[in-house]
């Protein structure tokens, strides 16, 4: 989850002039990192080979 101080930190690096599209972009991958790093956290993470059987999976 995103914190009032995470959005404004985001808000600065952006150039002075923005569409809603890129800032909403921007947002959810910040979440999608955070997700992924909290779940690394918590080891709730896959083996490499288990993601490369679910990637043959995806091809077939």
């Amino acid at each position: 989850m995103l914190t009032k101080s995470k959005l404004r930190e985001e808000i600065e690096k952006l150039p002075e002039t923005f569409s809603i599209d890129e800032l909403v972009e921007r947002l959810i991958f910040i979440e999608k990192v955070e997700n992924g790093i909290n779940q690394s956290k918590k080891g709730d993470v896959i083996s490499e080979e288990q993601l490369d059987k679910e990637i043959e999976k995806w091809f077939k």
